[in-house]
């Protein structure tokens, strides 16, 4: 039990040192890891990003600790999320004198400003997979070979009408989150 600890502990400090840019960069990350893993599956994934965005906290701390909570209990949950927030707790302590002190110098500038592509990509790559995995139903298509079965049409309407709604009246989000998540559970 300790060298599974140890080792859930390492996956997410893996993550939490390479998803440069939040809780969205390491989505893709983090299912690299538990996916394939045989943690958790992709359909389970999918539903943990849901919940994860529809509650408190950061998206990437809340995946974290469910999934180290479906392998090993509250325990697995503590060292899942200590795991991921570890990397940038010891970062920031260690560099932010540093980061104040030269943060006009030009090439830290430059850095900073590298950066921000990589991040992007990783957030797109991660809206794309929730997309993906929302959206097409790889396996359903490659039991029928049909078409029709490719797509999750009531998730794609349901999708159009909330984008459609959200750009029509600036409401508080939670108003949608809250009407989505009522409408999935009567569609789904």
């Amino acid at each position: 039990m300790i060298v599974d600890l140890l080792y859930l502990f390492y996956i997410f400090f893996k993550v939490g040192l390479f998803s440069i840019g939040g809780g969205l960069a390491a989505i893709p990350l983090i299912q690299s890891e538990v996916v394939e893993r045989g943690w958790i599956t992709l359909a389970q994934f999918s539903d943990m990003i849901a919940v994860s965005e529809s509650t408190p906290g950061p998206i990437g701390v809340n995946v974290a600790t469910y999934v180290g909570f479906s392998q090993y209990g509250i325990l697995g949950g503590i060292v899942a999320t200590i795991g991921l927030v570890a990397p940038s707790l010891i970062i920031i302590i260690s560099i932010a004198g540093l980061i104040i002190k030269y943060r006009q110098n030009k090439y830290v500038d430059g850095m900073f400003k590298g950066i921000r592509p990589a991040v992007t990509g990783l957030i797109l790559s991660a809206a794309v997979m929730v997309a993906m995995i929302s959206l097409v139903n790889i396996e359903a298509y490659e039991l029928s070979n049909q078409l029709k079965d490719l797509f999750e049409w009531r998730a794609i309407i349901m999708f159009g009408v909330f984008l459609v709604l959200s750009n029509k009246w600036k409401i508080h989000p939670i108003y949608y989150i809250a009407a989505a998540g009522v409408l999935g559970l009567f569609l789904f």
